[in-house]
């Protein structure tokens, strides 16, 4: 199965691309998804090795902050369990969790593509994250807006 591609976005006071550089093995799980179509992306669609666009969200500059890739198949998100967690969902069981996630693994830190210059590159004019209305944290992305995506991250 070939190799497919997503932007996936965290709160960099969540988990930040430094947060990820700093754990351990370079991964961390990608909990607390709490939308059903970016669970199904992740539950039925992510492979091991699928290339991530590390996107940071809701801070002064988002933008892609990095490169990853996913590092398991699917499994029960954790925090859907824990009381504690502002992701707790007392509907879920262990029997039948409703949450899943999987784990990230970096390839490399990059300088930030900046919301404002992807939206004025002409090749991302498809990218679902830049469409009016979209607020999906996981998104797929088309094999040529990853190409393009890299060729910004390698044009500054």
């Amino acid at each position: 199965m070939a190799v497919q591609y997503w932007l996936m976005k965290s709160e960099p006071d969540e988990v930040s691309i430094d947060d990820l550089a700093a754990a351990p093995k370079q991964t961390v799980p990608w909990t607390g998804v709490r939308n059903y179509q970016a669970r199904n992306f992740m539950r039925d669609m992510m492979r091991v090795g699928d290339g991530v666009l590390f996107y940071h969200s809701s801070c002064p500059e988002p933008g892609i902050a990095g490169i990853a890739e996913v590092a398991s198949t699917a499994y029960p998100d954790e925090t859907q369990f824990d009381a504690k967690s502002k992701y707790h969902d007392p509907k879920s069981t262990r029997e039948s969790p409703r949450w899943q996630h999987v784990d990230v693994k970096l390839v490399r830190k990059t300088r930030l593509l900046s919301l404002k210059e992807m939206r004025a590159a002409p090749a991302l004019a498809t990218l679902r994250t830049l469409q009016p209305g979209n607020r999906l944290s996981i998104t797929p992305v088309t094999p040529a807006e990853w190409k393009a995506v890299m060729q910004l991250l390698e044009s500054a």
